[in-house]
C-alpha cells in the first residue's frame, strides 16, 4: 500500500470512527436546530396574529367612541388590557379612555390611565407623550409641582416645542416667572416660524407682569 493510499484509508477510518461516536451527537443537533427554526417561525405568526387580533379591538374602540358608545368603548378598552397587555394599541386605548375621562371631569382617574401608558409603553415617543399628557392634567388640577415632576421625566428633546411651552404654564402656576420666560424662549426657538402666537403673547404677559411688579 502506497504512503497516499495509506493516509487516505487511515483518513477513512478515523472519520467513520468519529462518526460512530459522535453521529447521534449531530443528529440531535440537526434536530434541535431544525425545531428553533420551525418554532421561531410558528412564533412569529402568533406574534402577527396577536397584532391582529389587538389592532381589531382596538378599532372596535374607536367605533364605538365616535359613535358616543363610550360604555362599550370602556369594556372593549378593559378587553384589550386584560388580552394584549403587551400591545402598543394597549396603550393607544387607554390613552383614549384617559381623554373621555377629561372631558367627564375625571381627571384622578385620567392620571391613573395616562400612569398606566406611560408605565407600559415601550415607545420612547409614546411615553413622552404619557408624560406630557400627564402633565397638562395634574395642571388642571393645580398639582404644579406634580406636573413638572412628570415634565422632567421626559427626554430633553421629546415634542420639545410643546412640552417646553407647557413648562412655561407650569413654571407661572408655580409663581417661577424667570424660568418660566426660558421655557416659553425655549418653546419658540424650538417651533421655529410655526411656533402659535399665543407663545410670544405668554412671553410678553410675563414682560408686562414683570413691570407692574418693579
Amino acid at each position: 500500500m502506497a504512503f497516499e493510499e495509506y493516509d487516505d484509508y487511515e483518513q477513512s477510518e478515523l472519520v467513520q470512527q468519529w462518526l460512530r461516536q459522535n453521529g447521534l451527537s449531530i443528529v440531535v443537533g440537526i434536530a434541535i436546530g431544525l425545531v428553533g427554526i420551525f418554532g421561531w417561525q410558528q412564533w412569529n405568526k402568533h406574534k402577527d396574529a396577536h397584532q391582529a387580533e389587538a389592532s381589531n379591538l382596538y378599532q372596535q374602540i374607536q367605533v364605538a367612541t365616535a359613535s358616543g358608545k363610550t360604555d362599550s368603548a370602556d369594556q372593549l378598552t378593559d378587553q384589550l388590557l386584560k388580552d394584549y397587555t403587551d400591545s402598543t394599541y394597549a396603550v393607544f386605548a387607554v390613552g383614549d379612555r384617559a381623554e373621555r375621562q377629561v372631558q367627564a371631569k375625571q381627571l384622578d382617574k385620567a392620571i391613573e390611565s395616562l400612569g398606566w401608558a406611560e408605565a407600559h409603553a415601550t415607545d420612547a415617543n409614546l411615553k413622552s407623550l404619557s408624560q406630557m399628557r400627564m402633565a397638562r392634567v395634574l395642571l388642571a388640577q393645580g398639582k404644579g409641582a406634580d406636573a413638572l415632576a412628570a415634565l422632567d421625566r421626559m427626554p430633553a428633546k421629546a415634542y420639545e416645542g410643546v412640552a417646553q411651552e407647557l413648562r412655561g404654564d407650569v413654571l407661572v402656576k408655580l409663581g417661577r416667572p424667570d424660568d418660566a420666560r426660558k421655557a416659553y424662549d425655549a418653546a419658540k426657538a424650538a417651533m421655529g416660524e410655526s411656533a402659535p402666537q399665543s407663545v410670544q403673547m405668554k412671553i410678553d404677559d410675563l414682560a408686562v407682569a414683570g413691570k407692574q411688579g418693579a
